[in-house]
């Protein structure tokens, strides 16, 4: 049994199925308690044809295609993303500084300013910073 599995290159199980159908020659012997199955191989006729191999071969292949090209995806999302997030926290930084009142304006100009300058600011900097 082992050594027929190993020669088609399939698992034991799979070996009993097959002779269970009929698709494999085999022959049950009963030697005392014990019963054994002798399955008979014929190197020609129990391998797998080789266009079944060829198919399957190139199956795999695809889906590894497959998978890369969505690998390559996933990937260039993750680096839009990336640049997306590094643009927004660089250049948030120098444009968000409220500007200086000019010296010489009236007191009445000054508060406005800063109101503008505030409402321009993101609520979490506006928290946190001073």
């Amino acid at each position: 049994m082992q050594e027929a599995a190993r020669q088609l290159g399939i698992t034991e199980s799979a070996v009993r199925k097959r002779a269970q159908r009929g698709q494999l020659r085999s022959e049950k012997v009963t030697e005392g308690k014990k019963e054994r199955l002798y399955i008979f191989l014929d190197t020609d006729k129990d391998k797998f044809p080789e266009p079944f191999r060829e198919r399957y071969v190139r199956s795999l292949e695809e889906r590894v295609n497959t998978l890369e090209d969505e690998v390559y995806r996933q990937q260039a999302i993750i680096l839009s993303m990336s640049e997306t997030v590094q643009a927004l926290t660089t250049g948030s930084g120098a444009s968000e500084r409220p500007s200086e009142v000019a010296e010489g304006s009236g007191p009445t100009e000054e508060p406005q300013a800063s109101q503008e300058a505030t409402a321009r600011r993101p609520w979490w900097r506006r928290i946190f910073s001073p």
